[in-house]
């Protein structure tokens, strides 16, 4: 379903992405754990065609993502590390009004039951975003890109800030979707989390892919430990 190959990308000659070779199938949940500057979000950004890179390939479900951005992009759903929406209008509104930028007219009751699937409580729907806490705004983005059909979901520090009921929710909301047939990545400095979501483990250091593994062939504690000596070689 997403597929790089050899991608490398710099900026004024500082490298960001090294090399850089991946695949994740659908229903696969990837972590990529790294420090702030270890290349997590320009990857992203590439994926999402925001960035170009210096060299390589990037390919989403079979199509070309540095020629044909604007068609794999109606596959994504990114889900950033804080959703901007429209603080007046309640979480239905901004449900709405995004569905409808994107090509999708819906009933309230079919906005309403996305809402409810990602795990934003009945009573909050129709309540101002302003009001909303982090977690409750993070819920209404993935409710967006579900809404929009995503095939595939692009995160990007997705449980900085959240309390552990709400990044306890997002965990099980992710591995639900990856059960429907999606594939994730989920880009973060939070091990724990990403052991406990994802299928796969990738860390990068200064833009290299160092390590990759199954997150089954490793503990917490291990997965730590492992994290911990790469950052200091």
């Amino acid at each position: 379903m997403i597929e790089l190959k050899g991608v490398s990308k710099s900026f004024k000659g500082a490298i960001a992405v090294k090399d850089f070779s991946l695949t994740i199938g659908k229903g696969e949940i990837l972590g990529l754990l790294g420090a702030n500057g270890a290349g997590k979000s320009t990857t992203i950004n590439m994926l999402l065609g925001f960035i170009q890179p210096d060299s390589g390939d990037i390919n989403i479900k079979g199509i070309d993502v540095i020629k044909e951005s604007g068609e794999t992009r109606k596959l994504i759903g990114y889900i950033p590390e804080n959703v901007s929406l429209y603080p007046y209008l309640s979480g239905l509104e901004n449900l709405d009004y995004f569905c409808r930028l994107a090509g999708f007219v819906y009933s309230m009751g079919e906005l309403t039951d996305f809402l409810t699937k990602c795990g934003l409580q009945t009573e909050a729907h129709n309540r101002s975003v302003s009001g909303y806490s982090k977690g409750m705004r993070q819920k209404v983005g993935i409710a967006i890109a579900y809404a929009k059909k995503a095939q595939v979901y692009l995160l990007d520090e997705p449980a900085s800030g959240l309390d552990p009921l709400a990044s306890n929710e997002l965990s099980a909301l992710l591995k639900s979707l990856a059960s429907e047939g999606a594939s994730i990545i989920m880009a973060s400095h939070d091990i724990f989390r990403v052991r406990e979501v994802c299928n796969r483990i990738g860390i990068l250091k200064k833009g290299t892919l160092v390590k990759e593994f199954l997150s089954d062939d490793v503990s917490a504690n291990e997965l730590e430990q492992l994290y911990l000596e790469y950052m200091k070689n």
